[in-house]
């Protein structure tokens, strides 16, 4: 669950706990184009207060409007569209005539937000379904397969983090990646069996695994919703994730360092049992070319192309050599 909605479910929860009324809405389906994907969340208090978004905000002025009125979802949940028509479509600003369909549902303590916030603090993956002629809820533990579903009877939303990242080396860059990753709902792990490395990370929740980097990929069963990106400059330890990462179906394998580096990389990976293919996924030197230099913007660039491929956005024209820098009173190359 990304930082927008987790918002949601944490405001919702507070206006709950001081009496006030609100509608919490989650879109199901988007047909054309639709600003905000599928589980996207809004709350909109009685008096008109909103959190959160599932349009470029005429949706939410409609939304709005209808929660002041009690005009919809007041006893139980309910389904509603946006945009079927050209007049709608416009009237909304929808993009190139997108179509919304979105469940609203009347919060109370039954939504039983406060179990699902828990969860949701405790980096777990979690189910929450609703019956939408009950308004009944209950919670059970998520799948890293699944996804929502709503059949017009029951809506099976998913919470939590939905995308992982596993980080080779516990460097002062890995702590700004893990820090703004989590916040764009990526479960993350850090891999570094160096000692030295354990007594200063400090990120909290984000604990070092101290095993071995090729063990840690295998142990993780990679999926596609699995990036890895290797940040030591050892190749003792990059090179042992890569090797595993690069066969498994992560979206996305990364690794620092110069192209020179990179390119070596690829000649010694090609060493071992690894095609062409395989060894043509790798994303060396990561990160897009938005010049950083700081280990902050080492990260930003890092993530920036995470999301680009993760979006399926075309990239390969902003990818840049690193530029040389000192971290740590050693010297590194940086993207």
């Amino acid at each position: 669950m990304d930082s927008v909605d987790l918002e949601v479910v944490r405001t919702a929860l507070r206006w709950l706990e001081t009496g006030h009324k609100a509608t919490l809405g989650t879109i199901t389906h988007t047909w054309g184009s639709g600003p905000r994907p599928v589980g996207s969340m809004v709350i909109v208090r009685d008096d008109g207060q909103v959190v959160g978004s599932v349009s470029g905000g005429c949706v939410e002025d409609d939304l709005i409007d209808k929660v002041r009125t009690s005009s919809v979802a007041v006893e139980k949940p309910e389904k509603v569209v946006y945009g079927v028509t050209k007049e709608q479509a416009e009237r909304y600003n929808l993009p190139c005539g997108g179509t919304l369909e979105i469940v609203l549902e009347p919060v109370r303590k039954e939504s039983k937000l406060a179990e699902l916030l828990g969860s949701i603090e405790r980096h777990e993956l979690v189910a929450r379904f609703l019956d939408m002629e009950s308004g009944e809820v209950r919670i059970e533990p998520g799948r890293w397969s699944d996804t929502l579903e709503f059949d017009g009877k029951l809506l099976k939303s998913v919470h939590g983090p939905r995308w992982r990242l596993l980080i080779i080396g516990a460097s002062q860059v890995s702590r700004y990646l893990a820090t703004m990753a989590r916040s764009l709902d990526y479960n993350v792990v850090v891999c570094d069996p160096r000692e030295e490395y354990e007594d200063g990370w400090d990120v909290t929740d984000v604990p070092i695994n101290r095993g071995m980097p090729d063990d840690v990929v295998l142990s993780m069963n990679m999926d596609a919703h699995c990036a890895v990106v290797a940040l030591t400059h050892d190749p003792k330890l990059d090179d042992m994730a890569l090797l595993e990462a690069l066969k498994s179906p992560a979206f996305f394998v990364g690794a620092l360092g110069s192209k020179k580096n990179n390119d070596n990389r690829r000649i010694r990976l090609a060493q071992f049992d690894l095609s062409a293919d395989e060894i043509a996924r790798l994303r060396g030197p990561v990160g897009l070319k938005i010049g950083s230099k700081t280990p902050p913007e080492i990260a930003v660039a890092i993530l920036a192309e995470m999301t680009a491929v993760r979006h399926g956005v075309q990239i390969g024209e902003m990818i840049e050599a690193p530029k040389a820098g000192v971290s740590a009173g050693c010297t590194v190359t940086q993207p």
